[in-house]
């Protein structure tokens, strides 16, 4: 079945087919305004809204057909709540010149009947959106540093509060029920920033949360939960640091059994980003400086497989979790690797330069990366990818057009069951995208011409796990071999130590290698003593890197090397 690709730019929007028919155009009427603002789909694909500067339509993508239209040209935001039935609209907020009182700005619509359901107030932009449990029972909304939460679509009662003072941010799982909720509090005074969890409606008494993490460094907190909704993730931020230009940062792992964990990262720098698996049983965190590190954790935050170090600062699973894709977007090249998740193999690599926007469709085995205004506005346009790393289609902007969104119809979740990964490259007649041309790294005029150059590599780049496993028993062998001439050495010195006669006759039985004479009897003596002395003392050294416990008067001995040394080297210059 082929999934339509929306796209939103100075001409207007439009659709185009996905694979197998990548390219065709899609039976949806192109809206020419130049003035559209914002569109949305529906979780599952069924409905779509865009604003054209002058009402919001509402698009039923099974009837080919415009269902409604709402006079919001004010539109800026939009969404949709997960079973499709509203439709939540923000404008910028503003004040009555006359009365001087704030003018409701949030609008929540009955998709079916096209009316307004409620109008509230919702000055900042930051968690303008309700959040909606996924069977829409449940609704919560920040308003004056509480939670209001509603019930059944029911917007004229405020069903329950949680109160939680000066709370900045919060965040409803999808899942449910039974239904969780998160609330961010931030610090001052001395007092730590804290997240706690809890079960809804029990908000009640000082030990109703069921879980609670507090921190010192955080200035902001991003809160996620995976799919199942009993397990969230916090990426907390400083504005500010000591030691780092893009402030501190800290990972935390919270579980809706109490369960609290900072995760640990094996390399120090930011982190670029963190994707929870749709499966929820795992995650994947890239981060560290350049060239970064990429890790999945399990439930526990144990580190289950890493990837090694690259040039990457996302990772992106598929709607069914079996492929990941690391890439290096913005600043980087635009590098993609594919991996198998269950195999841990890499399936391919690829290279999509100028990418701004990344989006897989819900089959899991397609994809499409889009360069857009107003983040680059040269070489707008986008391609189609399969997950081969073939380039099935490519399509620039004409010239003067900016091409602003691009992104994949979602489908029903059961819809693209899971398949088996193909490691061959399926065919098509559309050439990759060129690799940015390499730059020759400087070299310095006075080591020019020369024929053994200096390096110029910057970064070793670390092999994932299982590719270490694979040198370390490559070496086994050799390290083998190499422990037991160490043992069988410590052993001979043992045994020269403890029989002095095995010694003498050794050192009788050696080729003699006689020392030039100075002409005085007396002071060759002397230089023949000191010589024997540190050759003990070098004897010693050996025993006890060997480690063998030195008694005291040996220890003392090597405690005379110097002066030794410098006794010699007088009686010789003389």
């Amino acid at each position: 079945m082929a999934l339509p690709i929306a796209l939103r730019g100075s001409s207007g929007i439009w659709m185009i087919n996905g694979p197998p028919n990548q390219g065709s155009v899609a039976p949806f009427t192109k809206e020419t305004s130049g003035r559209c603002k914002v569109m949305v789909f529906s979780m599952d694909g069924s409905l779509f809204a865009w604003s054209n500067g002058d009402c919001v339509k509402i698009y039923d993508t099974q009837r080919n057909q415009v269902i409604q239209e709402l006079e919001r040209p004010k539109a800026s935001c939009m969404i949709f709540s997960p079973q499709g039935t509203l439709l939540v609209i923000w404008e910028p907020y503003s004040v009555d010149k006359e009365t001087q009182a704030g003018v409701p700005n949030l609008h929540i619509y009955n998709v079916a009947t096209g009316k307004c359901v409620k109008s509230l107030i919702q000055k900042k932009f930051s968690y303008w959106a309700p959040q909606f449990s996924a069977d829409e029972k449940i609704c919560c909304r920040n308003v004056n540093n509480e939670l209001h939460f509603f019930e059944d679509r029911n917007f004229d009662e405020i069903k329950t509060k949680l109160h939680l003072q000066k709370v900045a941010g919060y965040s409803l799982a999808a899942a449910g029920p039974p239904y969780m909720v998160a609330g961010y509090v931030p610090g001052g005074k001395g007092q730590p920033s804290f997240v706690r969890v809890y079960k809804y409606p029990n908000f009640g008494g000082p030990n109703a949360a069921v879980a609670n993490r507090t921190f010192f460094k955080a200035d902001k907190v991003e809160m996620m939960w995976n799919k199942a909704g009993n397990a969230l993730l916090l990426l907390t931020t400083t504005d500010t640091s000591e030691s780092s230009y893009y402030g501190d940062q800290g990972l935390h792992f919270l579980g809706v059994n109490g369960e609290s964990n900072l995760v640990h990262l094996g390399k120090n720098g930011p982190v670029y980003h963190v994707e929870w698996s749709p499966k929820s049983t795992e995650f994947c965190v890239v981060y560290g400086f350049m060239p970064a590190k990429a890790t999945i954790y399990n439930m526990k935050t144990e580190p289950v497989f890493d990837f090694g170090t690259g040039p990457r600062n996302f990772g992106f699973y598929n709607p069914q979790g079996n492929i990941l894709c690391l890439c290096g977007f913005g600043n980087l090249h635009g590098n993609m690797e594919f991996w198998d998740v269950k195999q841990k193999k890499m399936i391919c690599q690829a290279q999509s330069p100028d990418t701004t926007s990344f989006q897989w469709c819900a089959n899991g085995e397609h994809f499409v990366t889009a360069t857009t205004a107003p983040r680059l506005r040269v070489g707008n346009g986008y391609r189609i990818w399969h997950y081969s790393g073939a380039v099935l289609e490519q399509k620039l902007m004409d010239k003067g057009e900016e091409l602003w969104e691009a992104f994949w119809q979602p489908a029903p979740e059961k819809m693209f069951p899971e398949k088996p990964i193909s490691y061959r490259q399926v065919q098509s007649e559309v050439q990759a995208p060129a690799p940015p041309a390499a730059q020759q790294a400087y070299v310095p005029p006075s080591l020019r011409g020369q024929q053994n150059k200096p390096s110029t590599k910057l970064h070793e780049y670390e092999p994932p796990s299982n590719a270490k496993q694979s040198q370390a028993d490559a070496n086994k062998p050799a390290s083998k071999n190499k422990k037991k001439k160490e043992a069988r050495k410590a052993r001979q010195m043992e045994n020269d130590q403890q029989e002095p006669g095995n010694q003498q006759a050794a050192a009788s039985s050696a080729p003699s290698n006689p020392q030039p004479s100075t002409g005085d009897p007396e002071k060759d003596k002397k230089i023949k003593n000191l010589r024997k002395k540190l050759q003990q003392i070098e004897k010693l050294k050996e025993q006890r890197n060997a480690g063998k416990q030195l008694e005291k008067n040996q220890i003392e001995k090597l405690k005379t090397e110097d002066s030794l040394i410098s006794e010699l080297e007088e009686l010789e210059i003389s």
